[in-house]
């Protein structure tokens, strides 16, 4: 039976030959993920359901990452809750403040998760690892739960849309813009429960960090997953850091897609997401001038050393707006020092930014850039929805590193062109 690499990844874990859209399956994971956000509820599931151990220390990880270092006593209660439990079964891959980063930033860079594996994460955004060519999706806390104790997870096996790229990018645009360009194509709901699976001569022209991003934000078109395959680039960024043998997968040359969606990379231009939803996309160039409060650079979804070089490139030399907060979050302490060691962390702040260790804090409203009513601001995180960022008559406009730091600098939306 002919399949797509979500379904043979999926097959795979399963112990069976092929599995086809609709299946039921009971998968085997390489990975169970939690944050601390939703690790306590996973404990406390874990405990209600009797479990007394866990099915592998080192294959369970626990990352503190939204609410630290924590802002006030209910995220302290949390942490704690994650740090007990992970004492108690002395799960191997456990981050603390000191040596956290942003979850699905950190756990490619650590070599955890690789090409082939099956993952769950008890976060959305899990989808991230898709870009590895892994299956990786987010659950809820008890199936999280239920995955720390069993090592396995039921799935519903996807159907899935092919995404085929052709072309190269014109200057300063980037995966989020081809993302964003997807998300208004399609919809929110275009994806829902199916494997979004990216293929076509342009994959070459994406960096291992663009395709991050991409795969990151597939959840906002309601898939399941996203995927690429492993190419290269793949391996030239597991090498020395997976420390397993890489399980490569191919879709079938006659499996099956719903539809298939092209996109030419060089008739992409930097686009926006405007509120309340990823799929109300703009070019910049047709909401140019929009007044903002602040800007927001960083987020599992655009925190990495790349995103980081573009926006010190714009702000190089330059000003923050008056009138305009720029924060700027490196996503793990390995880009944070990479940051300092190139001289892009002196660039930050000369222009007027805030640099902050670590966290997810922005992008959900959690601290370290919370709004209040009327205030509206650039990021490069993923979601917008209403109240997303802080009061629910705040506004986020989502939009790539390169035109996150241009607008910062022009105190409205604006591409680097711009300036």
């Amino acid at each position: 039976m002919a399949m797509t690499m979500t379904q043979k990844i999926l097959a795979a874990h399963a112990g069976l030959e092929s599995v086809k859209a609709g299946d039921l399956i009971e998968a085997k994971l390489d990975l169970v993920l939690g944050n601390d956000v939703t690790t306590p509820v996973a404990v406390d599931v874990f405990d209600k359901a009797g479990f007394t151990k866990i099915f592998d220390k080192d294959k369970i990880a626990i990352v503190l990452d939204h609410y630290t270092p924590c802002k006030d006593i209910k995220s302290a209660e949390l942490c704690h809750t994650a740090r007990t439990f992970a004492r108690r079964f002395s799960i191997t891959n456990f981050f603390d403040v000191g040596q956290v980063g942003i979850e699905h930033a950190l756990l490619p860079e650590k070599g955890l998760v690789g090409p082939g594996d099956c993952i769950i994460g008890a976060d959305s955004h899990t989808c991230t690892y898709g870009a590895l060519g892994a299956f990786s999706t987010g659950v809820g806390s008890t199936d999280m739960a239920a995955g720390m104790a069993m090592g396995e997870n039921w799935f519903k096996v996807p159907s899935a849309i092919r995404v085929e790229r052709k072309g190269k990018y014109q200057p300063y645009v980037s995966g989020k813009d081809v993302i964003l360009h997807l998300i208004g194509l399609i919809g929110v709901d275009g994806a829902l429960y199916k494997s979004l699976e990216f293929t076509g001569d342009g994959v070459a022209e994406l960096s291992m960090d663009d395709r991050f991003t991409i795969a990151n934000m597939a959840i906002e078109a309601g898939a399941k997953n996203g995927i690429f395959p492993v190419d290269e680039k793949t391996l030239a960024y597991v090498k020395g850091r997976f420390p397993r043998e890489p399980k490569i997968y191919q879709a079938d040359p006659d499996a099956e897609y719903e539809q298939t969606v092209t996109i030419d990379l060089s008739a992409l231009e930097p686009t926006v997401s405007l509120p309340h939803l990823p799929s109300n996309t703009r070019t910049v160039a047709q909401v140019k001038g929009t007044p903002i409060d602040q800007v927001v650079i960083g987020s599992c979804t655009n925190g990495r050393i790349s995103d980081m070089r573009i926006a010190a490139q714009i702000l190089k030399g330059r000003k923050v707006a008056d009138g305009v907060r720029c924060i700027v979050i490196p996503a793990t302490q390995a880009v944070y020092k990479q940051c300092i060691a190139e001289g892009l962390t002196e660039i930050f702040i000369d222009a007027g930014c805030a640099v902050s260790t670590p966290t997810c804090g922005p992008c959900l409203g959690g601290h370290m850039g919370c709004m209040c009513a009327g205030e509206r601001a650039v990021a490069t995180t993923n979601r917008n929805f209403v109240g997303r960022m802080g009061h629910v008559k705040s506004e986020v406009i989502l939009a790539s590193p390169a035109v996150a730091a241009a607008s910062a600098v022009a105190g409205a939306v604006a591409a680097p062109t711009d300036l």
